[in-house]
């Protein structure tokens, strides 16, 4: 069955510092006409770092969208320093936000945070092998970020009680909870 939509027209609605968004006038495969409102983002990156105390680090910080503090892995968006490499965006990041720089960092997984309405694409690294930077890249302005350091347990118990609610923290967690017991390994 074939389920690609036609792009007919475009109009812009908005344009931002982090989003764009658009509403699209589509063909529907049975020829019928529809409206989408699509919200345009850069790829962004997330990174499950483990200690060598064997926890991970976990960032506390107010998310203005949801109106609420909320507990993250380290995450952020790639931009023009990362030259479309989201590895690259992930080393900086991880530098930003924690001041470690990681040994090993390996991809885990990359995909489309909510693909009902935005294009932005996430790709997910496990880093470890950390160690303190010497070389502190600045903070953006924005960011005000305690962190946290949990083992997986705790980490399982936030998910748990709704501590943590975001889908790649959650997913993070979850992959460590396979990597932990040997079922899966990450990519090189």
């Amino acid at each position: 069955m074939n389920f690609e939509e036609k792009v007919t027209a475009v109009s812009p609605k908005y344009h931002g510092a982090i989003i764009d968004v658009e509403n699209q006038t589509v063909t529907l495969p049975n020829g019928d006409t529809a409206h989408r409102d699509v919200v345009h983002h850069a790829a962004a990156v997330a990174m499950l770092a483990i200690t060598e105390s064997g926890k991970a680090i976990f960032e506390e910080q107010w998310r203005a969208p949801v109106g609420k503090v909320t507990f993250e892995i380290p995450a952020g968006k790639l931009d023009d320093r990362d030259k479309d490499d989201p590895k690259t965006a992930a080393i900086r990041e991880l530098n930003e936000e924690t001041r470690y720089a990681a040994k090993d960092i390996h991809k885990v997984c990359g995909f489309y945070t909510s693909v009902g309405f935005t294009d932005e694409y996430m790709t997910l690294y496990v880093a470890t092998g950390l160690t303190p930077v010497t070389t502190k890249l600045p903070q953006d302005v924005d960011e005000n970020i305690v962190l946290h350091e949990y083992t997986l347990a705790e980490a399982q118990e936030m998910i748990a009680d709704g501590t943590f609610d975001d889908q790649k923290t959650i997913m993070a967690v979850y992959y460590w909870q396979l990597l932990t017991a040997g079922l899966v390994t990450p990519e090189a």
